[in-house]
């Protein structure tokens, strides 16, 4: 019994600690919330993860096409460009394999994905959803962004 006491305590405490990662500056932040339409034959992505207290502690990588976006937080969003016209896989880590979203992303389209902590059997895992315009819009203005390009592990 105390076994399952101890296992409920540090899935808690997992949940809602608090973790960080690097961030970007308060200029390119501002430009980024400034939602302009990406380059010429681009689609735009917002990636983001809202600041609640589920899953605080954790930190969930985050792939498009399967290059490297970021390694996320609560509380931060990515913007990154990828060539339009074309499908995009939008994946994070999760438990025991990634969760994948894909996208018909057209050129000159901006778009909002939000990765979300769920439960899992062991430790959190993660999923992504994309959510509409003035929704992703609305969260974005309320994050900071995080810098670009660093996953603690290789998408599987």
């Amino acid at each position: 019994m105390n076994k399952n006491l101890l296992a409920i305590i540090l899935t808690a405490a997992a949940l809602t600690g608090c973790s960080s990662v690097p961030m970007e500056s308060k200029e390119a932040t501002a430009k980024a919330r400034e939602f302009n339409a990406p380059a010429e034959k681009k689609a735009g992505f917002y990636v983001f993860r809202r600041d609640t207290f589920v899953g605080a502690a954790l930190k969930k990588d985050v792939w498009l096409n399967k290059e490297c976006v970021g390694e996320t937080a609560k509380g931060v969003f990515f913007y990154k460009e990828v060539d339009g016209d074309q499908a995009v896989a939008v994946s994070t880590e999760s438990e025991f394999s990634p969760n994948t979203l894909t996208v018909d992303a057209k050129s000159g389209n901006l778009y909002f994905v939000e990765q979300f902590i769920k439960m899992g059997a062991f430790v959190g895992g993660a999923d992504v959803k994309l959510v509409h315009d003035e929704a992703g819009k609305s969260e974005i203005r309320r994050l900071k962004m995080a810098k670009s390009g660093k996953c603690s592990s290789e998408l599987k």
